[in-house]
């Protein structure tokens, strides 16, 4: 997600960010390709994201809708995480990333974790909610997170076993309920082992995903996960799936949680695999897309968040079979809109600020643009 990172030259994809936004080009600055499967898998994982959001206040009255929303929630954001740890593997505490990290990263998650109170207190006419910056509000916890993973990135890649740390560290705080709600601590440290696999892959691993074999097993799979999402729906608490609190919180023994952070890890690397297998590789209607999905993430929470307080679901049409295909269809098409050029134009002030004025400026830049400068100057001299 955003612009903290460079990618690597052997993607033939050209970010300089992760996977929720980054500035869509036709060429990198470098002259490489982007890659259009990442922006193709970027977009339609923001579709399942707010799909899944809209189905919330219908899923009680429909366990096939249930069902749907549990496999779901098992693949769609360790997809979007994989992908951002992937295009952070360039990053460091380099001034210009460290400011791009600020920016595309920190300033949004101060405006809408500030923007989501105020409007739950307008439209909802809540007048106790209040704005705090240490309790992510929704959907902001993904921008704190990402926040985290992306400034200990050196360490992940200094350690020699990082991933089998990571899921120790995962599995220590699906223990913790002492780790509270500050930050949404929880969710940061039990979603690690997802962008420390992605930090840890290689431009061949996706390659893998996407054969042709790949894609036919997958389908299969999906369908016994479908089933076994319809069958788990009075038997399991979907809770597991948001990974923001501890067994402890959620009624089970204490035990459960360190088996539980494995199983559903295995579980979502092998839905996500397969969803991989089944997005695009070339350029589809959607791929420039890709490149604004941090606006359709960000933004489609208002919309969820207004019919859910206005009372737009209590229509009894919409808890039937066709008022559920209506919902996802809209939520679909209204997400896509939100990822067009027009939106991320008005909204660009706030999203991906430049804030020029806000930082020193980096010495070393400086001191090598002269270089080039001069060594320009001195190679017209010469010829």
């Amino acid at each position: 997600m955003l612009h903290a990172a460079s990618s690597s030259p052997t993607t033939q994809h050209g970010h300089h960010g992760a996977p929720l936004q980054t500035q869509h080009r036709p060429t990198a600055p470098g002259g490489t390709q982007r890659d259009a499967f990442f922006d193709n898998a970027k977009f339609l994982a923001i579709v399942l994201v707010a799909v899944g959001h809209a189905w919330e206040p219908l899923k009680g009255e429909s366990r096939i809708l249930e069902g749907l929303y549990t496999v779901v929630y098992a693949f769609h954001m360790p997809a979007f995480i994989i992908i951002s740890g992937y295009f952070s593997r360039s990053f460091d505490m380099r001034p210009d990333r460290l400011q791009r990290l600020i920016t595309g990263v920190a300033v949004p998650y101060i405006v809408f974790e500030t923007a989501y109170p105020l409007f739950k207190r307008v439209i909802d006419d809540d007048p106790d909610m209040t704005v705090s910056l240490l309790d992510p509000w929704y959907l902001t916890w993904f921008l704190v997170a990402l926040f985290v993973w992306r400034l200990t990135t050196p360490v992940w890649k200094l350690i020699r076993w990082p991933l089998p740390v990571a899921l120790g560290i995962a599995m220590l705080a699906s223990v913790t309920p002492e780790i509270g709600d500050d930050l949404d601590l929880q969710r940061v440290l039990q979603f690690l082992p997802f962008f420390v696999l992605g930090l840890n892959m290689k431009a061949e691993h996706f390659q893998w995903v996407r054969r042709r074999s790949v894609r036919i097993l997958s389908v299969p799979v999906f369908a016994l996960a479908l089933a076994v999402g319809w069958w788990s729906v009075p038997r399991m608490n979907t809770g597991w799936f948001y990974h923001r609190d501890s067994a402890q919180e959620l009624g089970a023994p204490w035990w459960t949680g360190p088996v539980m952070v494995l199983a559903l890890f295995g579980c979502s690397l092998v839905l996500t695999a397969c969803f991989f297998a089944w997005v695009p590789r070339r350029h589809m209607w959607f791929t420039a897309l890709g490149a604004g999905t941090l606006y359709g993430y960000l933004l489609h929470g208002f919309v969820v968040k207004a019919g859910d307080y206005q009372g737009w679901y209590e229509h009894a049409w919409l808890h039937g079979l066709f008022g559920e295909i209506f919902v996802t269809v809209v939520a679909a098409a209204g997400v896509t809109l939100l990822c067009t050029s027009p939106v991320r134009r008005v909204f660009r002030c706030v999203m991906e600020p430049e804030m020029k004025w806000a930082f020193k400026k980096d010495a070393a830049k400086l001191a090598r643009e002269r270089e080039q400068s001069q060594r320009r100057e001195r190679q017209k001299v010469d010829a």
